[in-house]
């Protein structure tokens, strides 16, 4: 409560200081005028349904009309459309809601401003994304945090045994809406530190006539040049019947792209003082190579909802959504082991030098290595160099991989008067089942020359006469491995939600709860056997085994191909039953491994209270209004995991039980003439990941003589992390657009992060990746954004518009943690989208920038990587990056519609470095991706 007392007397203490602000400015047209329209006078293709948050089920007000040119009738109705209407519309949800939100509105049944959802959140200011093995756009974090609570329609959804959502897996075309909400109100679901992103569905009750949208594409990714089709469809209709009105929707969408992600990376370093000869002094990669990923994938979708308004008070709904993925793919690695050569020449030093501590092996000493096996070592890097009689080696990842996910939900929505109540059930089930069959096969090869003086930052690897071309003198290598998993997830959730008006200056009192009953499981089975004779031994020619030839790699030999063994060889069932006969290995797909396993059981309860408030100042525009309220949230956790310990199989089983008060508070000052103020206050919170809380641990013997032995194992005692969040908002509306800035502070206790200390198991030394609670961190910054349309220029011109926004997040990890003072993981400090706009007479188009300053995406201080001496921390930093996209559509009538569409049409790359510039390490070329797309609607 005293947050809630300082936060109104702040906002009334604004209203002195500024009265004329009251005065000021034209009041938008319908602002504070027109009531909300009702779901049946929304118009066709409109979004009407209520936030989470907003006061029951009434919907938000409607988009305010604007004086735009380009209009749709339907009857006596004028509809904005297009970009300037969805614009329109997410400003408007914007500003009425009661939380720190911002939304994306599409612009037409199955036309989202971006080719996918999490490509669209990437323009959200505060939102930065990154880009995936198959080039598509993943992963959003808000202000920084990937600790993102998902809800599809207000319930919670998944993606198998994780806590979070694969947002690529739901298609752009079936969202209507995605709201991300940056603060909290006690009714939002619990889970999500950094907030909470709801995807919303078209419904039938959003349309008022008949309907039937078709949609196909063509996509053109150019790293793989094929062409990859999509398409969907959506028809609904709703009819008046004896026993109330009856709408149906139902939506379909099917994808099939191909693509190609290459990767260029030179990898740790360590002394070359151990050979090979001429090496001495140098600053060595044990390796250079890279890796493609290419094949396709395919995205099947299909949601379906009915309603039933069985009186003018209560609606009865039944939602459904099955989402798959399916992509068989290749990982083809290529490398050079540079730690092989017999020799070095050519050598061009560089000024770039730092003493080390280097242990016997050339890497760096870990706790376990003895002080007499350290010495200390004056290194340097290099800008070019040649590496004579090495080994090298190509592999094929051959993958297959399968997710579905199914979601079933019924419900219903009381509204009669003041009092309205929602009562809603839903269970989701989720799995993925992933298949990784490994052949290496490798030769030694006269030489390589690796530069690193490349202006642009990236390697350039050149070998004479491209060696791995050739099919003569391949042998095999490390190991035949097999990497098979299963994970999958399973939510039963029910809530309910009620609220009556009072019509005082207390407006409403909500109360509600929620039981939530999720279980999770996760199988895998890795086996990796050397081939017969060892690696280099016996030639591949012993077998079958087929070659293809991979894509090249950028930086290496020019992009020229490679062969390496053939992806649908290594899937299919003769050729895995060959080389596991060939290899020795047992025939058939290995059984899941009892120490690679976890099962979950948790229950969680939660109840809220809130009341929202409004306080009118005299018979003027100021308004004061806001939230108060409180969630308690009790989380039952049972979790057993199966280690290894003196070569048999141990399973622990670990129980816990939270119980968190979360608070929240809120004030708006409405100052009128379009100007408001915003204050909250919110508790948040995340749980761990399940993964993260596995008590089992696994580890590998490395087959690579330069890669050390490495594993990984959960901490089941790790907490939630929690964190008190700030926000406080200046915002300003006109007809034809708004500004907004923000500052907000998150004082987070309990961050997890993962780190590698070197353990000892019976007798042998891994490298082990541990999750932990880093204690405390600060994330605060600026957030600004503006979006307008220049209608007040003459003629064609007044369809010109621009947006943009600018977010600065400063961060730092606290406590005693070895990260204490550096930067949060994954955290850009800067990050902006600036765009340019047109929406007129048919014409629809927009260009877009955004920019992602550099972060560091891997805590590498636990690795063998050698370093200057008294180096306590060792970072993988990303360097800034800027991607531009564009689209451009013509209604060619006012039922068809064909657009084009570029995105990262600059080819813009990850590229990344090791602590210092100059140690280089990956180059990612992401991909270009241009689109034709044809859109009808009847």
């Amino acid at each position: 409560m005293r947050h809630m007392l300082a936060l109104s007397v702040s906002l009334v203490a604004l209203t002195a200081a500024v009265p004329a602000l009251a005065q000021q400015g034209s009041t938008p047209p319908n602002a504070q005028q027109t009531p909300p329209p009702t779901d049946a006078d929304a118009p066709a293709g409109s979004d009407s349904a209520p936030l989470p948050g907003a006061d029951a089920v009434a919907p938000p007000p409607a988009a305010p009309d604007t004086a735009a040119p380009d209009t749709a009738t339907t009857g006596d109705e004028i509809v904005v459309t297009g970009i300037r209407a969805s614009l329109a519309r997410a400003a408007e949800i914007k500003r009425s809601a009661p939380q720190v939100v911002d939304s994306i509105v599409a612009q037409d049944i199955g036309k989202f401003p971006d080719p996918t959802t999490a490509a669209a959140l990437q323009r959200v200011p505060g939102v930065q994304v990154t880009v995936g093995g198959n080039n598509e756009i993943v992963n959003p974090l808000v202000r920084g945090l990937p600790d993102i609570l998902t809800t599809l329609d207000g319930r919670e959804i998944f993606t198998a045994e994780g806590r979070g959502f694969a947002f690529q897996d739901l298609p752009a075309e079936a969202v209507a809406r995605v709201d991300v909400f940056k603060s909290n109100t006690a009714n939002l679901i619990e889970g999500g530190v950094a907030g909470t992103i709801d995807l919303r569905l078209n419904k039938a009750f959003n349309y008022t006539e008949p309907t039937i949208a078709l949609s196909g594409k063509l996509n053109y990714p150019s790293n793989a040049e094929k062409l990859g089709p999509q398409v969907s469809f959506l028809a609904t209709d709703r009819w008046d019947t004896g026993i109330g009105e009856i709408g149906a929707l139902i939506n379909v969408s099917w994808y099939d792209i191909p693509y190609n992600r290459p990767y260029n990376y030179v990898a740790d370093r360590r002394s070359g003082a151990g050979g090979p000869q001429g090496a001495s002094g140098l600053l060595l990669p044990i390796s250079t190579g890279g890796l493609n990923e290419y094949g396709r994938y395919q995205r099947p979708q299909a949601n379906a909802s009915l309603q039933w308004q069985a009186s003018p008070a209560l609606e009865v709904y039944v939602d459904g959504l099955y989402s798959a993925y399916r992509s068989k793919f290749t990982t083809g690695f290529y490398e050079y082991r540079l730690g092989t050569a017999t020799s070095v020449t050519g050598v061009d030093p560089s000024d770039n030098c730092f003493t080390a501590r280097v242990a016997s092996d050339g890497f760096n000493p870990n706790a376990t290595t003895p002080a007499s096996q350290i010495t200390q070592q004056n290194l340097c890097a290099f800008n070019a160099a040649t590496f004579n009689d090495l080994e090298a080696f190509t592999s094929t990842q051959a993958h297959d991989n399968r997710t579905d996910t199914w979601l079933a939900a019924g419900g219903f929505r009381f509204d009669q008067g003041p009092a309205k109540a929602n009562v809603d059930l839903s269970y989701e089930r989720s799995i993925t089942n992933n298949a990784n069959f490994i052949v290496d096969i490798g030769k030694r090869v006269p030489s390589v020359t690796l530069g690193l003086t490349n202006g642009d930052q990236t390697a350039a690897v050149a070998a004479p006469n491209n060696p791995m071309a050739d099919p003569a003198g391949y042998t095999f290598i490390n190991a035949l491995f097999q990497d098979y998993s299963r994970a999958s997830g399973g939510l039963f959730a029910a809530k309910a939600d009620a609220s009556y008006e009072l019509g005082t200056i207390v407006k409403t009192i909500e109360v509600g709860g929620r039981y939530a009953d999720r279980t999770a499981n996760f199988q895998q089975v890795q086996l990796g056997i050397s081939p017969p004779g060892g690696s280099f031994a016996t030639p591949i020619t012993a077998t079958e085994l087929p070659l293809e030839r991979a894509p090249g790699i950028p930086q290496i030999n020019n992009g020229a191909p490679f062969l390496l063994p053939s992806r649908d060889y290594l899937l299919s069932s003769a050729g895995q039953e060959s080389l596991r006969a060939f290899f020795g290995a047992p025939a058939g797909q290995p059984a899941f491994q009892p120490t690679r396993r976890f099962d979950v059981a948790e229950k969680s309860y939660a109840a809220y209270a809130q009341a929202g408030y409004e306080v009118p100042f005299g018979d003027g525009p100021v308004v004061l209004d806001g939230r108060v309220g409180v969630r308690l949230s009790k989380t039952d956790r049972e979790i057993s995991g199966t280690g290894e310990v003196s070569g048999a199989p141990v399973t622990s089983t670990s129980r816990t039980s939270d119980t968190d008060w979360l608070p929240n508070a809120s004030a708006r000052l409405q100052l009128g003439g379009g100007l408001q103020l915003r204050a909250t206050y919110a508790r948040t919170l995340a749980r761990p990941a399940f993964g993260s809380l596995n008590p089992g641990l696994n580890y590998i013997v490395s087959t690579n003589p330069n890669i050390r032995n490495s594993g990984s194992g959960g901490n089941p005692l790790l907490r939630p992390q929690k964190s008190d969040s700030y926000d406080a908002t200046f915002e300003y509306y006109w007809k034809d657009g708004y500004i907004a800035i923000a500052g907000y502070y998150r004082d987070i206790s309990d961050r997890v992060l993962n780190a590698t200390t070197a353990e000892v198991i019976e007798g042998v030394t891994y490298n082990i990746s541990r999750p932990r609670n880093v204690g405390t961190a600060k994330l605060k910054g600026i957030e600004a954004s503006a979006q307008t349309f220049f209608s007040f220029l003459p003629g064609d011109l007044a369809g010109f518009g621009a947006f943009g926004n600018f977010t600065l997040a400063d961060s730092e990890v606290g406590g005693d943690d070895p990260l204490a003072g550096y930067a949060l993981q994954g955290v850009s400090k800067y990050n902006f989208n600036a765009g340019l706009l047109y929406d007129r007479k048919g014409i629809s188009a927009r260009v877009v920038y955004t920019y992602r300053s550099s972060y560091f995406d891997e805590d590498r201080t636990g690795t063998g990587d050698v370093r200057p001496i008294d180096t306590p921390v060792w970072l993988n930093y990303v360097r800034p990056n800027g991607r531009l996209d564009f689209s451009l559509g013509y209604d060619v009538t006012k039922n068809v519609t064909v657009t084009v569409e570029g995105s990262n049409i600059l080819r813009s790359r990850y590229r990344s470095y090791i602590n210092e510039d100059y140690l280089w390490r990956d180059t990612r070329t992401d991909d270009s991706l241009y689109a034709v797309s044809v859109r009808t609607r009847f």
